[in-house]
């Protein structure tokens, strides 16, 4: 990690650094990026870097469309990937106005003000994510087919598993960029994998899943391959979910009250549960986010366990070292540092509010339950839920909420329109 300008310049000239990847984000989670040369990295870092927010949904019109990129310069990783010779340096930049002040529909500086709101409650969180993925084979063209790259299942070993080279270059990557991976698998559907790495602060949280993401689809492409994160894409196997685990610590202390009998734990536990469907659009955003939902391990109630993988949330009995809440809804298709954000607010709101946990459900959905509150059945649902929330209006910037409500519900009249074909 580079602090100082003498640091990132040294750092730049040893090197052999000659463009500057600067990268940012639009509210849905795609990166978007503007390249320089390094000997501009000075004026960017000190000024920042102008650009049209205009051509980017949901930030700014025609007519006052500047907006400035700060690069964040704790964030500089080289890209493995890219020539040796003339190397590309990739920085996250923060968004603001021209006069400095932070632009609040970035989704990074969101989460960054739910962090301090968090402290503000004399609380702290940790987050860890584990992202799954499919590995599908490219036609004669270069583009993306239905075959997946293998047929292996959970825990299989080659030759069953063909992507174990693949992940192992997954890992060394990830390795290299300051990412330390704990654990690969082949998981449950063909052509499906999951790497976990470990967990960090917030934005560092989902600054990672973002370097992921990115690098997973670069590695497969360069093996040629096609790396989908879309949250069902064979309709009868397995999904691919972004599960968050998040731990909480009392500020003073460092004390850890994610356990089920810590009072402000439990409650910050229930704020989340109370606010899911009304953040659902932000954690399953797309309409094939809601064909994963109740299917194979993923969630279907607003339910909690300590070991039961078919509930929204599993708060496992803690281990050394380990305590902590995993919320199992979120997937690929989501931007991170909505999510962590949102689950921060909630999870404040239940704490503010004394919110009470309701008992753990433990049964299977075969079994039958009664009585249960359901996640959202389709994004149309998710929009509904977003749209009338009072606390996603709170929470959120106004032109934001709106500009996602009104493109999720453009999506779903397509998808409707596309289905009578």
């Amino acid at each position: 990690m580079l602090f100082s300008l003498d640091d990132i310049m040294e750092y730049i000239e040893d090197n052999d650094v000659k463009f500057i990847r600067l990268v940012f984000f639009d509210i849905f989670g795609n990166m978007k990026n503007i390249s320089i040369f390094a000997s501009e990295l000075p004026r960017a870092l000190e000024y920042g870097v102008t650009f049209d927010a205009s051509e980017i949904n949901g930030f700014m019109n025609v007519g006052e469309s500047d907006l400035m990129l700060r690069p964040d310069p704790t964030t500089a990783e080289i890209l493995p990937w890219r020539p040796q010779h003339a190397r590309v340096l990739r920085i996250f930049c923060d968004i603001c106005y021209p006069d400095g002040k932070m632009f609040e529909g970035d989704s990074r500086n969101i989460l960054k003000k739910s962090i301090d709101d968090l402290g503000e409650n004399g609380l702290y969180c940790e987050i860890g994510t584990e992202c799954k993925f499919y590995l599908f084979n490219l036609d004669e063209h270069g583009e993306m087919t239905d075959i997946p790259h293998d047929n292996g299942t959970y825990y299989d070993v080659a030759p069953s598993d063909r992507g174990e080279n693949i992940r192992r270059e997954i890992c060394l990557t990830l390795e290299e960029m300051g990412i330390q991976p704990r654990s690969s698998k082949h998981a449950g559907g063909p052509g499906q994998h999951q790497i976990v790495y470990n967990h960090g602060a917030p934005v560092e949280a989902a600054d990672h899943v973002m370097t992921f993401k990115n690098l997973v689809r670069t590695i497969a492409d360069m093996n040629g391959l096609y790396a989908s994160f879309m949250p069902r894409p064979i309709p009868d196997k397995s999904g691919n979910g972004m599960h968050v685990h998040l731990s909480l610590y009392e500020s003073k202390t460092g004390k850890s009250l994610i356990d089920i009998g810590c009072e402000t734990g439990r409650r910050f536990i229930a704020g989340i549960m109370a606010h899911i469907n009304e953040i659902s659009l932000f954690l399953c955003p797309t309409v094939n986010s809601y064909s994963r939902l109740g299917q194979f391990e993923a969630p279907k109630f607003v339910t909690w366990s300590h070991q039961n993988r078919q509930q929204l949330m599993r708060i496992p009995t803690n281990t050394v070292g380990e305590s902590r809440l995993e919320l199992r809804s979120p997937d690929g298709c989501s931007n991170p540092y909505l999510v962590i954000a949102l689950m921060i607010y909630a999870g404040i709101d239940g704490v503010k509010n004394e919110m009470r946990l309701a008992d753990p459900v433990n049964v299977t959905y075969k079994e039958g339950i009664e009585g249960l509150v359901r996640l959202p059945r389709n994004l149309e649902e998710a929009v509904r839920f977003a749209e009338n929330s009072d606390f996603v209006k709170r929470v959120l910037p106004r032109n934001i909420t709106a500009t996602y409500i009104n493109e999720k519900r453009r999506e779903y009249k397509e998808y409707l329109k596309s289905e009578k074909k």
